[in-house]
C-alpha cells in the first residue's frame, strides 16, 4: 500500500511523518518502519530527519540500476554470445512496437537514418549506427525494462579486437540487408513483418555468433 501511495505521487512528494502515514494506511507504526526498510532498499523511499523531516518519494536511479545489472552479468559470465543472443532477441520485441509509432519527426529520423545503411562499410560504422539507432528506437517505444537490458549489454559488448562479427564486404552486405529489411518494415508501419525480419535477423545473428566460436573458442563466454 505504502508503494502504490509514493507511486501515485510525484517524486520528491513527502508522503508524511511516520506516525502520518501509519494512520493513513491504518497500520501500526512498526509495520510502516519494516515496509520503509524495504522501499528504501528499491530506491522509490527517502527518509529525512529533523524540521520538515518524514517520508519521500523517490525513483530508482538509473545508473545505478544499470551498474547492479551490469555487475550481476558479469559475476555470471555474461560474454560475447549472450550479448549479441540479447540484442537479436530484443530486436523481436522493440521492431515491431516502433512500427506503431506514430511520431512524424522521429519516423522522420529512421527514414534519415535507413537512408545511410549503405555508407556503413566498416566495424567502426557499423557500431555507431546501432547506438544511434537504439537511441532513436528508445524514443519512438517507451520500453524500459527493455531500454535497460539494451543499454547494459551494449555497454558490456566489446568486439573481439582480431574478429569482424560480419567480416569481409560480404559480411557487411549482410548486415545491411538485415537492417535495412526490418527498418523498412518498421517504416510501412507493417508490424508483423517488422516482426518477421527481426527474426530472422536474430537467427542469422546467432547463427554468425556460434560460427565465430567454432573459428576461436577463445571468443565464446
Amino acid at each position: 500500500m505504502l508503494r502504490d501511495l509514493i507511486l501515485a505521487r510525484e517524486p520528491g512528494a513527502q508522503i508524511g511523518s511516520l506516525t502520518e502515514v501509519a494512520q493513513l494506511l491504518g497500520v501500526g507504526i512498526v509495520t510502516v518502519q519494516q515496509a520503509a526498510r524495504v522501499l528504501e532498499h528499491e530506491g522509490l523511499l527517502a527518509v529525512r530527519r529533523g524540521p520538515g523531516g518524514g517520508y519521500y518519494g523517490t525513483r530508482p536511479d538509473e545508473a545505478a540500476l544499470e551498474r547492479a545489472f551490469a555487475a550481476y552479468l558479469r559475476v555470471h559470465g555474461f560474454g560475447h554470445r549472450e550479448s549479441q543472443e540479447m540484442l537479436a532477441l530484443l530486436d523481436c520485441e522493440i521492431m515491431p512496437a516502433a512500427a506503431r509509432c506514430q511520431d512524424e519527426q522521429l519516423r522522420e529520423a529512421m527514414r534519415a537514418l535507413t537512408a545511410r545503411i549503405d555508407l556503413c562499410d566498416t566495424t567502426d560504422q557499423r557500431a555507431a549506427f546501432e547506438t544511434e539507432l537504439r537511441d532513436l528506437l528508445f524514443k519512438m517505444v517507451a520500453r524500459p525494462l527493455i531500454e535497460l537490458l539494451c543499454r547494459v549489454t551494449l555497454r558490456l559488448y566489446v568486439h573481439p579486437p582480431s574478429v569482424l562479427f560480419f567480416p569481409g564486404p560480404e559480411g557487411a552486405a549482410t548486415w545491411k540487408a538485415g537492417r535495412r529489411h526490418i527498418l523498412q518494415a518498421v517504416l510501412e508501419r507493417d508490424e508483423e513483418l517488422a516482426r518477421f525480419e527481426a527474426e530472422r535477423y536474430r537467427r542469422l545473428v546467432i547463427s554468425r555468433v556460434r560460427e565465430m566460436e567454432n573459428v576461436n573458442p577463445a571468443t565464446g563466454s
